[in-house]
């Protein structure tokens, strides 16, 4: 059985990270979407959060399994028996920040490998940080996210928009 791990802060979930997941579905025996635990990035919605809407999207996905990581990638897939990284990769930008990184995952699990996914063409611009802002400019945000996302995104939307019409005391 070969198991992959398509790690990153899900942020939310964009249509391209559900693109490659579905994709990556089709060619593997098991898909572990790693929600990582973010210490050095500050995330609009927090761990729990970020898991509940992964569970949300990918319900209906009986080889996909939630996880939350911290640390090390690899340590990571050794308690999983991973041995395929699933990344996204949309630009060059993209691709020069990613190999290295393989290189030295491979050099730290020997055996493992890293498999770069294209988004579909209509989805090579999405990202969760683009998402973000169009949302919290209260722009239109629903075409970039799975429909289970919207409620998720308009209630953070909601809750940042209230907290800042509070007057100061």
């Amino acid at each position: 059985m070969t198991i992959a791990i398509y790690p990153g802060t899900f942020d939310p979930i964009t249509r391209g990270h559900e693109d490659l997941v579905r994709r990556a579905c089709l060619l593997f025996d098991q898909l572990i979407l790693a929600v990582a635990i973010s210490r050095s990035k500050s995330t609009w919605f927090d761990l729990q959060e970020r898991m509940s809407i992964a569970q949300a999207v990918f319900q209906d996905e009986p080889k996909v399994r939630i996880l939350a990581f911290e640390g090390l990638l690899v340590d990571t897939m050794r308690k999983a028996q991973a041995s395929v990284v699933i990344r996204g990769v949309r630009s060059l930008t993209d691709f020069d920040y990613e190999v290295p990184m393989a290189g030295m995952n491979r050099k730290m699990l020997p055996g493992m490998e890293t498999i770069f996914l294209l988004p579909a063409d209509d989805l090579a611009h999405v990202s969760g940080s683009l998402v973000r802002e169009i949302a919290k400019m209260g722009g239109p945000f629903e075409p970039f996210v799975p429909q289970a996302v919207v409620p998720w995104v308009k209630e953070k939307r909601e809750a940042a928009l209230k907290s800042q019409a509070k007057p100061s005391s």
